[in-house]
This record gives structure tokens, C-alpha cells and sequence, in this order.
């Protein structure tokens, strides 16, 4: 089985922001390239690999494009560009909080994703930026969910990568969430909670089980009226969704939240997305101590969630 992904190289160029994948050429039966592309790639049609081949959007390790008619070489690599003939277009726009030599810090709208993935490439966080900043290097050292708003950090520098990366996977950043929920006048706040979450049966979704703690949130109330409040959260661990899943198994389900507690179906293949619901999920804060330059860094995205909207729109 060949293995794809985005390909962290400098000397392939990004085209329009987007950064080629790669995908490895095993030993197999295919005689040409083009062959085994159609085979291994089925979703675009072996039509549309031939003209991306001729418009030079596949190439080889040394940058040099493959012709349709190119022999298959197994144990070799090619390197192509993802391209969709349309994607729905997310009406939002990203912010530059921070940016200097190391660091871009950027204030991310909800609904759009921070890398490429399924229906968008060019409607992401990572390619809108790579075209705004002309930074081919950015790379995003954490990731939050499509429908979460908020600070996402990047890296400028291929080579500062491993030690930025490295704060995350270790814990070693501090962040504030800020959320919208169902008020509970009878809880005592703060609340600190703690389970164990592991994958669910539906796609994508976590869910809480018996066993050793792995998720770690503190709770707090800022503020409430007309049975709605504005929390900060603050994960001490990074489990996935991690924030949404400890509010809703506290039956405070994040106003428009659309996974917990009750999947409701995605959006059909080629249909704009349902922009009307937003998660009032939002990555407030990010602070740590940088690794490259030993500053303590602090980031505060400079707005709150609206308490207000949510209640005028809510029965």
C-alpha cells in the first residue's frame, strides 16, 4: 500500500499556497505511471491525472515533471498538487495576530479547516496564509477543530519545527478556551474534570469510559443570563475534542455543537456547508516559553464569544 502525505520539502514550491503530497511507487504490475496513478489514486479519474501530468503538476523527486507515457519505476517517489474543481467558499476571514522570523500566529474563523483535507485546500487556514504571507515554510504546530475559532500557531522556519512541535506533544503551552453553554445555577464553580475519553463508535467522536484519566479540563464561569453562560476552559491534557465532550457529559452541550451529545448527519457531498450554527467554541490564549528564543510568549486573540447573540437566538 503506497502512503500519502503533505510532503514537508523546501525545494518543491507550493502552487497557489497549496504544498505538493507524495505517494510512494511500490513493486507492481502497472507499466506506466499513469497506470498505477489511476489504479492507486481512483478518485481522480485516470483523464484527469493525464492532464495534470501534462500540466506538469506531477514531478518527480528531483522537481522534474512525468509525462503521461513514463514508465513506472518502482521504489521511486512522485510528488503532485491537490486540486479541486470547486469548493464552496468559507465567507470568513482569517487575522494575523502575531508574525515575526519564527512565528505565525494566526486568529482562525470557524468553519474553516487549518490544513487541507476531504472538500478544501485552498478554503484552509494553512493555504489562505501561504498566499497572504508568501511563507511556503508555514507549518501549524497544533491543530483545533474546523468548527472552533480561535489562535492557531505556526512555524515559519523548516528547521525551528521539531522544538515548537515538541511544546505541544509535551504540554508545555498554556491555553484558555472560552465556550457558551446552558447556565446551572446549582453547580459550584470552578469545576475540574477529569475522565478517560477513547474513540467512539461513530466517526470522529470520543466518549468517556471507565479506566485510568486521560483528559484534564478546568472550568470556570465568567458570566450568565437568560439560562446561558460564557465559561473558560482551560485543557491540561489534548485529548480530541476533548473540551466539548467534558461539557456536554456535564449536560452542557456547547451552543451548536453538532457531535455532542447527538451526532447529526454532515453536510451531502456537494453541498455548501451549514454556516448558520457556529460552535461558540474559542481558542482564546496561547502562552509558552520559546524554545528558540527564550521569550515567554503570550497570545490573547483580543475578543470574547457573544453571550448576547447566542441568546437572542436561542428559544
Amino acid at each position: 500500500m503506497c502512503a500519502r502525505s503533505v510532503l514537508p520539502s523546501p525545494q518543491l514550491p507550493t502552487r497557489d499556497g497549496v504544498s505538493p503530497s507524495v505517494v510512494a511507487l511500490p513493486s507492481g504490475p502497472w507499466p506506466l505511471v499513469l497506470d498505477f496513478l489511476a489504479h492507486r489514486l481512483p478518485k481522480v479519474s485516470r483523464a484527469d491525472w493525464a492532464s495534470r501530468m501534462a500540466q506538469g503538476l506531477v514531478v518527480d523527486a528531483q522537481g522534474q515533471p512525468v509525462p503521461s507515457h513514463a514508465p513506472f519505476r518502482p521504489q521511486t517517489k512522485l510528488y503532485y498538487w491537490r486540486a479541486l474543481a470547486f469548493e464552496h467558499p468559507i465567507p470568513f476571514e482569517e487575522r494575523i495576530v502575531f508574525q515575526d522570523e519564527h512565528l505565525v500566529v494566526a486568529d482562525k474563523p470557524h468553519f474553516l479547516p487549518v490544513t487541507p483535507k476531504g472538500r478544501y485546500v485552498q478554503e484552509t487556514l494553512l493555504v489562505r496564509l501561504k498566499r497572504r504571507t508568501g511563507i511556503d515554510t508555514l507549518t501549524p504546530l497544533h491543530r483545533i477543530d474546523l468548527e472552533t475559532t480561535g489562535l492557531v500557531a505556526f512555524a515559519v522556519r523548516v528547521q525551528d519545527r521539531n522544538a515548537y512541535q515538541a511544546l505541544f506533544r509535551d504540554r508545555a503551552v498554556r491555553k484558555t478556551y472560552e465556550a457558551i453553554a446552558p447556565h446551572d445555577p446549582q453547580r459550584t464553580w470552578p469545576l475540574h474534570k477529569v475522565s478517560r475519553l477513547e474513540d467512539s463508535a461513530h466517526f470522529m467522536a470520543m466518549h468517556e469510559v471507565p479506566g485510568e484519566p486521560n483528559a484534564d479540563t478546568l472550568i470556570d464561569l465568567i458570566e450568565a443570563r437568560g439560562g446561558w453562560a460564557r465559561y473558560a476552559l482551560k485543557p491540561l491534557t489534548g485529548q480530541r475534542h476533548q473540551l466539548r465532550v467534558h461539557m456536554a457529559t456535564l449536560g452542557l452541550q456547547l451552543w451548536g455543537d453538532r457531535i455532542y451529545p447527538t451526532l447529526l448527519p454532515p453536510t451531502p457531498e456537494g453541498e455548501p456547508p451549514d454556516l448558520s450554527r457556529p460552535l461558540q467554541l474559542l481558542a482564546r490564549t496561547l502562552a509558552f516559553d520559546d524554545p528558540i528564543t527564550g521569550q515567554a510568549r503570550h497570545f490573547d486573540v483580543g475578543r470574547s464569544l457573544d453571550l448576547d447573540a447566542v441568546i437572542s437566538r436561542s428559544p
